[in-house]
């Protein structure tokens, strides 16, 4: 079975935020879906060891912030790579109050979605929740982003507990690489995109990288980089 034919299937870039009370969390997904329009409903897709999944049973609503192409790879690694049992995502980020009261992240965002649960279906190591949008609204008119955008352009990954996240093998053949992968969240550093986010210009090698440079996605140093097999 050649799993690269995955890979074909198109995504977008969202943050879920959920909860109530003082427990608020939001994460990094990439797998929504609008599944009917009169009524107009979404479905989304979460893992169940992630802390997200908890506030979304427990509060019955979620909401989802589309991210644009121009989101910084740190403000992922944010909602993608730390959990929210450890740290307060949304401290220092830019959110609205929805009409539901889950904050609505509107930093690097072109539109939300508010969504009330209506039912979720047990997938194994995930749940697909289904519900009725409550309200939606554009914020700005720049190109959201798409799943491949990120992994060709930006060079990011899969975190272990997203629904597309597939071990990578090495291709039988394949010539050494010059790319450098973080043992810590999995970010690739590829010479030939650089880290333009940070002031790293394309063609820089990982050798040449100044001793300060750190994973712009969980700020690991690095020492937490290997060489990409």
């Amino acid at each position: 079975m050649n799993k690269a034919a995955l890979h074909k299937i198109s995504y977008g870039l969202y943050i879920v935020t959920s909860g109530q009370g003082d427990k608020f969390n939001g994460q990094i997904a990439n797998s929504m879906f609008q599944v009917t329009s009169n009524p107009a409903t979404i479905a989304i897709s979460i893992n169940k060891e992630n802390y997200s999944h908890e506030l979304i049973r427990f509060s019955r609503k979620f909401a989802v912030s589309i991210l644009s192409e121009a989101t910084p790879m740190t403000f992922i690694g944010l909602f993608g790579f730390k959990s929210g049992r450890d740290v307060n995502k949304l401290q220092n980020v830019k959110t609205k109050t929805g009409i539901t009261g889950v904050p609505i992240v509107v930093e690097n965002t072109v539109s939300y979605i508010e969504v009330e649960l209506e039912k979720e279906m047990d997938c194994g190591t995930h749940t697909i929740f289904v519900g009725n949008i409550v309200d939606c609204d554009v914020v700005s008119s720049d190109e959201p982003m798409t799943y491949a955008y990120y992994q060709k352009v930006k060079g990011g990954k899969s975190p272990k507990t997203a629904p597309t996240y597939i071990k990578d093998e090495p291709a039988a053949g394949a010539q050494p690489s010059s790319r450098y992968v973080c043992s810590v969240c999995g970010y690739v550093y590829d010479p030939a995109i650089g880290d333009p986010d940070n002031g790293i210009a394309a063609g820089t090698k990982f050798e040449d990288l100044p001793d300060s440079w750190t994973c712009p996605i969980c700020d690991a140093d690095k020492s937490k980089f290997e060489k990409e097999k």
